[in-house]
Order: C-alpha cells, then sequence, then structure tokens
C-alpha cells in the first residue's frame, strides 16, 4: 500500500478536483437560488390586468383547429369583442376560472361577445375533457406549436385577452379572473 508522501503528485492533484468540486458546487448553488428567486417573483405576482406592449394594438392574427374538428381564425371573428382566454386541464386556476368564462359566454354571447380558449401545452383529448367536466359549450382551439401564445406574449396560464369589435387587444389579465375582472373588462369592449 502506498501513501500520498510516496507520490507527492497525488496532493496537487486531488486539491485540484476538490477546488474544482467547490466551483461547481458554488454555481450550482447560486444558479438555484437564481431560480428561486426568478420564480418567487412571478409565481407571487397577483393576478389582475396587466399592461403590456400588445396592449392597445392590433391583436395578433390566429388561425387554429377547434377542438370539435373545424377551424376558428381571428379575421372570423371580425366585428365581435373577443375574450380569448390561454389555458390547459392541468392548470389548477383554469379550473377555477372555468365556470366564469362559461357564464361570460352564456351571458354576454347575445351581446356579440365571443369567448374563445386557447388550449396551452396540453393534449386534444384532456382538453376536451376538461371543457366537458366544467360545461364549457364556447370553442376550444389547438396551438400545437404555442405560436399563437407566443404571439400573444404570454408567459403563464391562465391568461386572457379582452380584444374589441375592431380586433384591438383592450386589456390583458395575468391569472384566474375573478367575477369583477370579467365583469369590467368585458364591459368595456361590449360592442
Amino acid at each position: 500500500m502506498s501513501s500520498a508522501a510516496e507520490h507527492p503528485e497525488v496532493a496537487p492533484r486531488t486539491e485540484a478536483v476538490r477546488r474544482r468540486r467547490l466551483v461547481i458546487a458554488a454555481w450550482l448553488v447560486a444558479g438555484v437560488a437564481a431560480l428561486v428567486v426568478f420564480l418567487t417573483v412571478n409565481v407571487g405576482r397577483p393576478a389582475g390586468p396587466v399592461d403590456t406592449p400588445i396592449v392597445g394594438r392590433p391583436a395578433p392574427a390566429f388561425d387554429l383547429d377547434t377542438l370539435a374538428g373545424g377551424r376558428l381564425s381571428l379575421a372570423q371573428l371580425r366585428g365581435s369583442a373577443v375574450v380569448l382566454n390561454f389555458w390547459a386541464s392541468w392548470c389548477i386556476p383554469c379550473r377555477e376560472e372555468a365556470p366564469l368564462l362559461t357564464a361570460a359566454d352564456a351571458t354576454y354571447g347575445p351581446r356579440g361577445v365571443r369567448v374563445i380558449g386557447v388550449v396551452y401545452q396540453d393534449s386534444a383529448d384532456n382538453a376536451r375533457d376538461f371543457m366537458r367536466r366544467y360545461g364549457q359549450t364556447y370553442p376550444g382551439l389547438l396551438d400545437p406549436s404555442g405560436r399563437t401564445a407566443i404571439d400573444y406574449g404570454v408567459f403563464g396560464i391562465p391568461e386572457t385577452f379582452f380584444i374589441d369589435a375592431s380586433g384591438v387587444v383592450r386589456s390583458r389579465q395575468v391569472g384566474a379572473l375573478t367575477a369583477d375582472d370579467r365583469r369590467r373588462q368585458i364591459e368595456a369592449i361590449v360592442p
């Protein structure tokens, strides 16, 4: 059996490995800390209307497959106010706001407001099951590439965009809608 004293070149290598491991560990700890701060800042943000560059501008066009097997584009909705909600079946706050969106469709549909749900990072089967479970009768659209969500600047769900009859985004709600949010923002876009 030989010792480090008999092989003096082993000690410097071992020390270099230890230092390298400490540097890597420090970077990992710093990365985890940065991630925790990032998630805390974004997730802890209260729900509500958000003033973003998309507000006051024409809504980005989309032409997507519906869960029912057809297609629907924003151009087809021109002349109607639109409540465009990004959601997923795995999203807990989406479950909370589902009845509000269904009620909005029933209440404001006769007044020219179209409620549309865009499925975000979810399967069509799960989305259909969700819509059945929550009694949603408005169209659900598939965005498999995520392009529509990117065009609207969605960074988390649920997010809802309120588009007036001329096709301009009038407000954006980050997080689940409340009854007051829904009423106030829809009343602002009713034709």
